[in-house]
């Protein structure tokens, strides 16, 4: 069992330091995919973890004194190999250790080391994703400890999309590893026929990926393009690999239908910028076309889920010529659909939402009133902005400008907090 901590929330703080900067940004860019390729290597999850961590440390001492190399990925992709061989040479409990020893000494002796072809899933960062949504592990077991080793997301980013505090996720990822530790479950590339077993798994993360990209939980920023791109390229490759997959080009077609207003979600001081008021000839068409291809796509084939319904609810937000054409019915009545598919706190709430524009705020409350004593979600953030806006429109100020307080204290997130802040103020200014 490994003394070492486990690896760290943030990349290395940058500070005024240019040599931290461009190892923090080489662990943003880098760490995922290094990761990745090392695992499969090794063979075990925690020494690839350790010699990741090992690399990334080392990189600023010898780059403060060498100078930043050129390839600063393929630099900690080494350094991290090395680091590995070491361990396994100290570490007699890892199973197979010689064999492993003997494949990281051989990659290290080849300048290009070419990529084993056990399986039809030949990108690194997939194939890792397919082996770490292992099925001894629960469901969202297995999609949080992807998410956090694999996904790029911090533990309190995870928790937040599970509904659930920063501590209590930490907890059930270090249960998740400690039952892959004591039940010796091997981190193997799962064989073909095994896929299919998996990808529920795999999509909850590709799809969570995508969440956290498009309406960033924390920072400075709404949005975080790269996590956005990253889990739209999981969805294609995806798509590639599993053709017949109705639910894969469901998320796709999700995806691709929100990513093409992205530019549009803030305005040029990276301020919010409401769904009503975003340009729409600013919105990106071709991935719109592409995005609608998709869902044609599953739509043929025949087998319906949560993401197709989800993707559907956003082709009718897009295909509006104007914020006032959105068929909120329909909208309404999908999410009605999405309950009976998918059951959730977040799905209902959505669904009060889409009542509320559909048959007026009143109705909107009265599906949302329940909510408000589920414990679940007490801290959502949306929720109470939701019942902000609700409450406003029914000609209750006061009680909207309670609930947008709740909003604002619970937004972990600069943008969205500056926006609730902004409409608190236009409420109070009457």
């Amino acid at each position: 069992m490994s003394t070492r901590s486990p690896l760290p929330d943030r990349p290395p703080s940058d500070g005024d330091d240019p040599t931290a900067a461009v190892v923090a940004r080489a662990f943003r860019d880098e760490r995922a995919s290094v990761l990745a390729t090392l695992i499969r290597h090794v063979g075990d999850f925690q020494v690839a973890e350790d010699a990741v961590q090992d690399a990334f440390a080392a990189a600023i001492t010898a780059w403060r004194r060498d100078g930043v190399p050129k390839n600063p990925g393929a630099w900690i992709t080494v350094t991290a190999r090395r680091r590995a061989i070491d361990r396994l040479r100290r570490d007699r409990s890892v199973s197979d250790r010689a064999e492993r020893l003997a494949e990281l000494v051989r990659l290290d002796q080849q300048e290009h080391p070419s990529v084993s072809e056990e399986s039809a899933v030949v990108d690194d960062r997939l194939r890792l994703i397919f082996t770490s949504c292992h099925p001894a592990l629960d469901l969202q077991a297995r999609v949080a400890l992807t998410l956090r080793t694999l996904g790029g997301l911090t533990t309190g980013e995870i928790g937040r999309a599970f509904l659930v505090s920063e501590p209590t996720m930490g907890k059930r990822i270090v249960r998740a590893k400690r039952k892959i530790a004591d039940a010796h479950i091997p981190y193997r590339v799962p064989s073909d026929a095994d896929l299919p077993d998996r990808l529920l798994g795999v999509l909850r993360v590709a799809y969570l990926i995508f969440n956290e990209g498009y309406s960033a939980s924390e920072g400075d920023r709404l949005v975080r393009g790269e996590l956005c791109s990253e889990a739209i390229r999981l969805g294609q490759l995806l798509s590639q690999l599993m053709p017949d997959e109705a639910e894969v080009w469901g998320l796709l077609a999700l995806m691709l239908l929100h990513d093409a207003r992205r530019a549009t979600r803030v305005d040029d001081q990276g301020r919010y910028v409401t769904l009503d008021e975003q340009d729409r000839s600013a919105w990106d068409r071709q991935q719109i076309d592409d995005g609608l291809q998709a869902l044609a796509h599953a739509a043929r084939l025949r087998r319906p889920g949560e993401y197709q319904l989800q993707a559907a609810i956003t082709a009718l937000h897009v295909r509006g010529a104007d914020a006032g054409a959105t068929d909120w019915e329909q909208i309404a009545e999908l999410y009605g659909a999405l309950a009976e598919v998918r059951p959730s706190p977040v799905v209902e709430l959505n669904r009060a939402a889409a009542v509320g524009f559909a048959a007026g705020p009143e109705a909107g409350l009265a599906l949302l009133r329940p909510l408000l004593g589920d414990s679940a979600l007490a801290a959502y953030q949306p929720m109470h902005a939701t019942h902000a806006d609700l409450l406003r429109r029914s000609g209750d100020p006061a009680g909207a400008a309670r609930a947008y307080e709740k909003a604002i204290a619970l937004s972990t997130n600069a943008v969205e907090r500056a926006e609730l802040e902004r409409r608190l103020r236009t409420l109070r200014d009457g």
